[in-house]
């Protein structure tokens, strides 16, 4: 497995911890890390940086799937899935440089690992649709 890959893993189990125990970044910070072994410093690096995205961008990342995801409401969706794709588009927000289709693909795959066969699609669908609108805001700003 990819450094940036298992990078993507960790920050959805820090988006999933935070989620679930309601705990505050600062609180899944400290706690996450504790008894992981041995983790890469670009590999928690990366990982912290999704995470701290996702975080501070929560709102407008919350927007942005509840627009795009029809007919469901964001606090309706199952745990993983709502947090593979708070990551995902926190990635699309946060690292304009990383292609779409490599931040689609990546969350594609977190999906088949931990999530549901049916899951795969709505993330997919979701994510495009998220990202076609993020690249349009770009290009509409650098014409400006």
């Amino acid at each position: 497995m990819g450094t940036r890959r298992k990078s993507r893993e960790l920050a959805l189990q820090m988006l999933f911890q935070a989620d679930l125990g309601q705990q505050a970044s600062d609180e899944v910070r400290k706690t996450f890390w504790r008894g992981r072994g041995e983790v890469p410093g670009e590999v928690q690096g990366f990982a912290e940086d999704l995470f701290r995205v996702a975080q501070d961008r929560a709102a407008e990342i919350n927007r942005l799937i509840q627009t795009h995801a029809e007919h469901w409401r964001v606090d309706r969706m199952a745990a993983v899935d709502r947090n593979i794709l708070r990551a995902a588009v926190a990635e699309l927000l946060g690292f304009p440089k990383t292609p779409r289709a490599v931040v689609i693909n990546e969350a594609i795959e977190i999906a088949r690992k931990f999530s549901s066969p049916e899951s795969v699609q709505f993330i997919n669908g979701v994510l495009d649709s998220i990202g076609k609108e993020i690249e349009g805001r770009a290009a509409v700003g650098s014409k400006l």
